[in-house]
């Protein structure tokens, strides 16, 4: 998303209240216990409003991402706590603003319908500035929207128990940290405009569900994790699970899945545990039916996957958002989510994939325009062939350029693998063996571990992996190797492509069925390298016994 467009965020509470009553006792303990847990609040001083200074105020509003309104007896006296409560419920509707009322010995009636101290203060403000003030009109507006929002009441209870509640709730708030998008992002906002528009934000009448569709690299996750981050801080819970179709290999993963969303949307400090999916789906059921969450199933490709995680809208609260990306137009169908709610990922149109081609390709500037066209010709707008042929050709000379794309020529310019590979193929043999490795064997294993392995084969991690880094074949999330699917796939393929059907030829193996064949019989003839086969259960194999002297 484009940072011009939104201020920076510099608080992460602002405090709403009207001094003279609250700044010693109630509000004063509060602020000292936000701080004490790192929160930084923005609480205005008396020199302030002296001054004032209150567009400092409002701009104070306009860069945090809470805002609490303490409502007391005279709050609405105070012209200033009325401009505080306007622009609070405008940055709500306009920038995710979550507002948090607390009702300091009033009743949430009286701060909507203007009764009893409210009243007379309104009253008082109708006589300054006239019955049909605009601006008093504005002021009642504001604090009958606030007045109607969920909040903390407190009359004669106990304020330090209130206090530690409040702290408790925003810690769990601001602990939803934002998922990183992408290292460039073009052609994003505007989709993420249209999205939002299927999901139908202002109404909490009902679930809605989105389907994210299209090919392999043309950016759902990206777009999925930028409407994740856009949208988050308007529901009670989220949870966005990645790589669903990776992780769900058989029930025990799905059941780990819900274990997840539940720990995720509940804000939990461990797990539930969840010991089958049936019963995982009941949980679901019982802890989030009345819960407000946004749940985003990423790379979808089996019905069993969402029959255990979304099955059906109800099993959420009213005004929850579920959306699901997927390559399977059919499997949102039959979960029952129809076209006016299945958002066809699009390709970048031309002068986006130049930009997007640019930024990854430093220096393309110097780079004849002939060249330049034929690169996006090859890439035709998919973000994932143009973030991974603009890392190849990242500050290369325009010989390279043109070399890059004859190797490019002369296959079919409409297969993506063509331009992953030309990546692959201008590796060192020490990147090639690593990057294979990752793809056919520990795409999600940590770092450190991948790297004890390989090195005990004589393979040089550290550079290795900066360098596939660089050339946008892996990342590293979380200390975990991760990549695309057709990256994975590209990379399977390498291996596979030259023995399609005789295993033993291959120097990598990870489906049983290749490695019970090879491991059966005594043939000299063995190119096996590694061997690496997780089974979903124990299995009887028959090896033979000199089957590993090879």
């Amino acid at each position: 998303m484009a940072s011009s467009l939104k201020p920076k965020k510099i608080y992460d509470v602002f405090l709403s209240f009207r001094g003279a009553e609250l700044r010693l006792n109630f509000v004063g303990h509060l602020y000292q216990a936000l701080i004490q847990n790192g929160i930084r609040t923005f609480r205005d001083s008396e020199e302030l409003k002296k001054g004032d200074q209150i567009s400092m105020l409002l701009e104070a509003i306009e860069e945090s991402y809470i805002a609490v309104i303490v409502f007391s007896q005279y709050y609405a006296s105070s012209e200033w706590c009325l401009e505080e409560v306007a622009k609070i419920m405008e940055c709500k509707e306009q920038r995710n603003l979550t507002v948090l009322p607390v009702f300091y010995k009033v009743e949430p009636r009286e701060v909507r319908k203007g009764r009893m101290s409210y009243q007379k203060a309104l009253d008082k403000h109708k006589s300054e500035f006239g019955e049909d003030s605009e601006k008093v009109k504005r002021w009642e507006k504001a604090l009958f929207n606030a007045g109607s929002l969920s909040g903390w009441p407190l009359n004669d209870g106990d304020e330090s128990k209130l206090i530690q509640e409040i702290v408790e709730w925003i810690s769990n708030h601001l602990g939803r940290t934002l998922l990183h998008v992408a290292k460039h992002l073009v052609g994003i906002e505007s989709q993420v405009v249209k999205v939002k528009s299927m999901l139908n934000l202002e109404s909490n009448d009902d679930v809605v569900m989105v389907g994210l569709w299209g090919q392999g690299g043309i950016g759902k996750t990206t777009l999925a994790k930028a409407l994740y981050n856009s949208i988050v801080t308007q529901f009670e819970g989220d949870c966005f699970l990645p790589n669903v179709r990776e992780t769900s290999k058989d029930c025990r993963d799905l059941a780990t899945l819900q274990e997840t969303l539940l720990k995720d949307t509940l804000l939990l400090l461990q797990r539930l545990e969840v010991s089958n999916v049936d019963k995982g789906i009941n949980i679901i059921r019982r802890r989030l039916g009345r819960k407000k969450v946004l749940l985003i199933l990423d790379d979808v490709d089996d019905l069993r996957q969402l029959n255990a995680l979304a099955g059906e809208g109800k099993w959420f609260g009213n005004g929850s958002r579920i959306i699901v990306t997927t390559r399977d137009k059919q499997l949102l169908t039959c979960q029952g989510i129809y076209r006016d709610h299945v958002y066809e990922v699009e390709a970048l149109d031309d002068s986006q994939a130049r930009e997007l081609l640019s930024k990854h390709a430093s220096q393309m500037h110097r780079i004849r325009i002939d060249l330049v066209n034929r690169a996006l010709n090859y890439a035709k707008g998919l973000p994932l062939a143009l973030e991974v042929l603009g890392s190849l050709l990242c500050c290369k000379t325009e010989a390279v350029w043109e070399s890059t794309l004859k190797k490019l020529s002369r296959s079919p310019t409409e297969n993506i693998n063509n331009v992953l590979k030309i990546s692959y193929e201008g590796l060192d043999v020490n990147e090639k063996e690593i990057f294979l490795d990752i793809a056919c064997f520990f795409r999600g294993w940590t770092r450190q571990h991948t790297a004890n392995v390989l090195k005990s084969c004589d393979l040089e991690t550290t550079a290795g992996f900066e360098i596939l880094v660089e050339r946008s074949l892996i990342r590293i999330e979380f200390d975990r190797l991760e990549m695309h699917d057709l990256i994975q796939l590209m990379g399977k393929d390498i291996v596979n492509q030259k023995w399609p059907d005789d295993p033993i030829r291959r120097s990598r193996l990870w489906l049983y069925d290749d490695v019970d064949e090879v491991l059966s019989n005594d043939k000299e003839d063995c190119a096996v390298k590694a061997i690496v086969l997780k089974l979903p259960e124990r299995t009887e194999m028959c090896i033979h016994p000199d089957a590993f002297k090879k």
